[in-house]
């Protein structure tokens, strides 16, 4: 009689898990690239609330300064806003009567990440883990340029 084997053999299950340590190889990279660039739109959809909040202020007020009990809404950098792992302030010299800047700082996985937007809507990377920054745009992937 013959007899009958079930199972794997040690060589099936090295085989399926080489193919396994190469898929994740490839995906885990990419998962992680996924994640940066979900976490960076916190930050710039941050920044976009904040130009919004500040040019419905200058409608309501002609300044962005602060006049008389009201202030800009505008947090300082000492008690900045929270969005996602970005702080998103404006610094004390950054706020005139007629202009401003807004800043996203980035921390923990984020924190070579710095994003601008100013009064006329123009949008700057000041800071990003991928060696190239941009004036004009807020940089949302690698090999982005504007």
């Amino acid at each position: 009689m013959k007899k009958i084997t079930r199972g794997f053999t040690l060589i099936e299950v090295m085989i399926v898990v080489a193919i396994i340590a190469i898929l994740a190889s490839v995906a885990l990279p990419s998962y992680q690239e996924y994640i940066l660039r979900a976490r960076l739109v916190e930050g710039t959809n941050e920044l976009s609330a904040l130009r919004a909040r500040m040019e419905q202020y200058f409608q309501d007020n002609r300044t962005y300064a602060a006049v008389g009990a009201f202030t800009p809404p505008c947090p300082p950098p000492a008690t900045p806003q929270k969005a996602g792992t970005f702080s998103v302030s404006c610094g004390a010299g950054d706020i005139t009567a007629t202009t401003y800047l807004i800043t996203a700082t980035g921390s923990s996985s984020t924190a070579a990440f710095a994003f601008t937007v100013n009064e006329q809507g123009i949008r700057a990377t000041t800071g990003s883990s991928w060696g190239h920054t941009s004036t004009t745009c807020w940089l949302m992937t690698k090999g982005d340029s504007c």
